[in-house]
């Protein structure tokens, strides 16, 4: 009788492991699949005010990793059966928007925003990154891989940015703090949401 209270106890422990594992993969999934669309939106913002000018160039090569970062993303979000996040739309219109309001603001404030962004998903991924390798379930090396790449990507693109001159935009301090303390948020939201 003991020995079936103790497996039974054992086989409850696992599941409650393995169904955090699940949600914790969930969410992951969730809040980079949701930032992926954003940077998507954002660098689509960017490209309509400031296409046909020196910094178009740089920002498409920028968005087409983004957009293959998204595409990773989606096969993911199906692979795991991650639900995605609920405001999709929102983000949508808010990285176009802020997107094409920092290029309004002109090439270096557009630059200024990159680094914003991704100086905060860098952070973001690092984060990720060290939850995953010390949760000793998770077993996904592809998933790693994928995050590892996606980072470093985006720390290419926060590096551009800095050398096409992100520190003389106006008020470069000012919108950038506005910038990453949007994003920190939207991370935020959209991990419950």
């Amino acid at each position: 009788m003991q020995r079936v209270i103790s497996r039974s106890l054992h086989l409850s422990a696992c599941s409650r492991s393995s169904q955090r594992y699940s949600e914790t993969i969930d969410r992951i999934i969730r809040v980079d699949h949701a930032g992926e669309l954003g940077a998507n939106q954002i660098y689509k913002g960017q490209l309509a005010v400031l296409g046909n000018t020196k910094a178009g160039k740089t920002i498409e090569h920028m968005w087409e990793q983004e957009k293959v970062h998204k595409a990773e993303f989606d096969r993911l979000m199906n692979k795991y059966r991650a639900r995605p996040t609920a405001l999709l739309p929102l983000w949508n219109i808010a990285g176009f928007a802020l997107g094409a309001g920092s290029a309004l603001l002109g090439e270096k404030a557009a630059m200024a925003c990159t680094v914003a962004v991704e100086s905060v998903i860098v952070e973001h991924y690092n984060d990720q990154l060290r939850e995953l390798m010390e949760n000793p379930d998770f077993k996904d090396h592809e998933l790693l891989a994928t995050i590892r790449r996606f980072r470093d990507e985006e720390q290419e693109h926060h590096d551009i940015g800095m050398s096409e001159g992100a520190e003389q935009a106006p008020f470069y301090k000012a919108l950038t703090d506005v910038i990453k303390f949007g994003c920190r948020t939207a991370i935020k939201i959209a991990e419950r949401v």
